[in-house]
C-alpha cells in the first residue's frame, strides 16, 4: 500500500515538472500526427466535439414559418416548456408526438403506451399523454391549442478537453479512495472469515465431545 502511494506521488511530481510537453502520442497515431502540435490534432481548448456541430432539422430551418417548412394544418399549436414556447400548425387527428417532433419540441417518453405518465403534459387545465393523444377537432378557430410540456433540465456538456490538471488530480484522488476502500473491505472480509472459522471450529469441537460422550456411554452400558 505504501509503495503504491509513493509511486503515485512520484508520477505526479514528474508530470507537474515536465508539463504537457511530456505528452507522448499513443502508438495508434501516425508519425505525421506525432510531429503536429496539440491544436492541430484538435485536442485542447479549440477542440469541439462532433455532436455540437450537428443540428436537428428544426434548428436548421431556424425561425421560418411552419408553411415554409412544408408543414400544413388548420390548428395553431403552441408548445410551452418553462419560459420557452414553440408554435406550429397541425391537422385534427394528428398524433401530438408527431407534431412535437416536426416542431422541434423535445418530450421525454417512457413506455409509449400512455401507462407510465413520463410524457404527461397539461392542456386546457387537464393532463394529457402526448404519446397516445391526438390533436382534437373541436378547437375553436383562431385560438391556440396550448400544450404545457414538462421542462427538462439541460444536460451537462463536456468541456471536450483531452487533458486538464484538475482531471488528473481528481483521477488520482479517486484511485487513492479506491485503494483505501479496498483495504477496508478486505479487512472486514478477513474479520468475518476468521469469526466464521472460529465458530465452525467450536461446532466441530462440541460435536466431537458429544460423539465421545455417546461412545463412552454405549461402552459402559455394554459392559
Amino acid at each position: 500500500m505504501y509503495k503504491i502511494f509513493s509511486s503515485s506521488l512520484v508520477l505526479i511530481a514528474l508530470f507537474c515538472v515536465q508539463g504537457t510537453s511530456a505528452w507522448v502520442a499513443p502508438s495508434g497515431i501516425s508519425n505525421r500526427a506525432r510531429s503536429e502540435p496539440l491544436h492541430a490534432l484538435k485536442i485542447g481548448k479549440n477542440y469541439k466535439p462532433k455532436w455540437k456541430k450537428k443540428e436537428t432539422l428544426a434548428e436548421q430551418e431556424g425561425s421560418a414559418a411552419p408553411q415554409e417548412k412544408g408543414i400544413t394544418g388548420t390548428i395553431n399549436v403552441v408548445f410551452q416548456s418553462g419560459e420557452n414556447s414553440i408554435s406550429t400548425i397541425a391537422n385534427p387527428g394528428t398524433p401530438i408526438r408527431d407534431v412535437a417532433t416536426q416542431a422541434g419540441q423535445f418530450i421525454k417518453y417512457g413506455c409509449g403506451k400512455g401507462e407510465c405518465g413520463t410524457c404527461a403534459a397539461k392542456c386546457g387545465g387537464q393532463w394529457i399523454k402526448p404519446c397516445i393523444a391526438v390533436i382534437p377537432g373541436d378547437v375553436v378557430p383562431g385560438e391556440d391549442y396550448v400544450i404545457e410540456v414538462k421542462e427538462v433540465k439541460n444536460k451537462a456538456k463536456s468541456s471536450g478537453k483531452f487533458y486538464s490538471f484538475r482531471s488528473f488530480i481528481m483521477g488520482f484522488y479517486n484511485n487513492v479512495l479506491g485503494m483505501f476502500a479496498f483495504v477496508k473491505t478486505r479487512r472486514a472480509a478477513k474479520k468475518n472469515y476468521d469469526e466464521r472459522m472460529e465458530f465452525e471450529a467450536m461446532v466441530a469441537k462440541r460435536t466431537a465431545e458429544k460423539k465421545a460422550a455417546k461412545a463412552a456411554k454405549e461402552a459402559a452400558e455394554s459392559e
